[in-house]
């Protein structure tokens, strides 16, 4: 169930070729495909479990598939693509670690490299570069354990840029944030793609913060995903042949909530999109 994506380049930036994963004879991923064009922003939206973590794994050559195949600019992968950035979804920083933000982006820099070296002036400036575009240069010498949920988003999209990949895969990365910094953070990357040609690819479990920005939604649940504009996806037939149950969809103050039957089991409807009816 994946429709055919409109590519701003001849070669996509990522294609997912009928992939699926199995655990202990359960599909995780079931033969999941869709393409993302270079420049493109893609929302990856679906509740807890629906394996959104794991296709981003796989996508990172970290989870081997049962079958299918990514190709990431139109070359198979084999291994940690360097075209490739990543901004996990638990990072654990201890205040009292002498790690400033910009030692941190910086790290990024040798990240496909074993050991350290002596950093160019090139590299020193590229790091400033990366801090600027995530509004990031007041902060740049703090210590990254004593910064805010939303300052240490900044800095991990940094790090993840330093490499300048093609394109950037970003694990929840607004789990726990506050509404304000959602909105910040959601404006920050959206800019990042269009000022650094950057292909984004965002997992979360809320599509409405992404409207504005999304250019395409790959939207998970049990295993199978459908993709395509938001037009193309977000709507009763398409979502209730991807549910297996009849869903509605609404359009409510600007915001779009995906309605279950009273009846049908909503253990895998996004947290945005669970509506209960009596």
């Amino acid at each position: 169930m994946t429709t055919t994506p409109t590519s701003r380049s001849l070669v996509p930036v990522l294609e997912v070729d009928d992939v699926s994963v199995t655990f202990g004879g359960r599909a995780v991923l079931d033969h999941v495909s869709f393409e993302i064009a270079p420049g493109e922003f893609t929302g990856l939206i679906g509740s807890n479990g629906v394996g959104k973590t794991t296709l981003l794994r796989v996508i990172l050559g970290l989870q081997k598939t049962t079958s299918g195949t990514i190709r990431v600019l139109g070359q198979p992968l084999r291994h940690r693509s360097r075209s490739l950035g990543y901004v996990p979804q638990k990072v654990i920083l201890d205040p009292d670690v002498p790690l400033r933000a910009r030692d941190l982006v910086a790290l990024g820099v040798d990240a496909h490299r074993f050991g350290l070296r002596r950093r160019s002036r090139e590299d020193k400036d590229r790091v400033e570069e990366m801090l600027d575009a995530v509004d990031a240069l007041g902060f740049a010498d703090a210590r990254v354990g004593s910064l805010s949920g939303g300052e240490q988003q900044r800095v991990l999209i940094a790090h993840a840029l330093i490499s300048r990949p093609s394109l950037l895969l970003l694990d929840e990365p607004l789990a726990n944030l506050d509404p304000k910094s959602v909105q910040e953070i959601v404006a920050l990357l959206h800019r990042v793609s269009v000022q650094h040609d950057v292909a984004v690819l965002l997992s979360a479990h809320e599509m409405n913060a992404l409207l504005p920005v999304m250019d395409r939604i790959v939207y998970v649940t049990n295993g199978k995903a459908a993709s395509g504009t938001t037009e193309e996806v977000v709507r009763t037939d398409v979502l209730s042949e991807l549910y297996g149950h009849h869903v509605d969809v609404l359009q409510l103050h600007g915001r779009v909530l995906v309605v279950a039957e009273p009846s049908a089991d909503t253990d895998h409807l996004p947290s945005h999109a669970t509506l209960h009816l009596d």
